[in-house]
């Protein structure tokens, strides 16, 4: 597992006050890391999720492609082939 990493940001005016609203009494989270670390994990689901969809549709082109476009290959033309990669 990897260390803790503390940041430090500095937000102002718009930005700020966005914060402030969300945080507190009047706001979803107690505190500002709290807020924080939500939206980090939020970014990386949407990444990963990105990363899906571009392999379902890379899966979803593949299996479309007509029985003629395949080609059978063995363990040492894929090695072979990755190599030169």
């Amino acid at each position: 597992m990897s260390k803790a990493m503390t940041l430090n940001v500095r937000v102002s005016g718009a930005l700020g006050d966005f914060v402030s609203a969300n945080v507190g009494d009047a706001g979803t989270y107690e505190n500002v890391s709290e807020y924080v670390r939500d939206l980090i994990r939020r970014d990386k689901e949407r990444v990963e999720g990105e990363r899906i969809a571009l392999l379902k549709a890379e899966l979803v082109k593949a299996f479309a492609a007509p029985e003629s476009d395949y080609q059978p290959l063995d363990a040492d033309a894929v090695i072979a082939r990755n190599t030169r990669r």
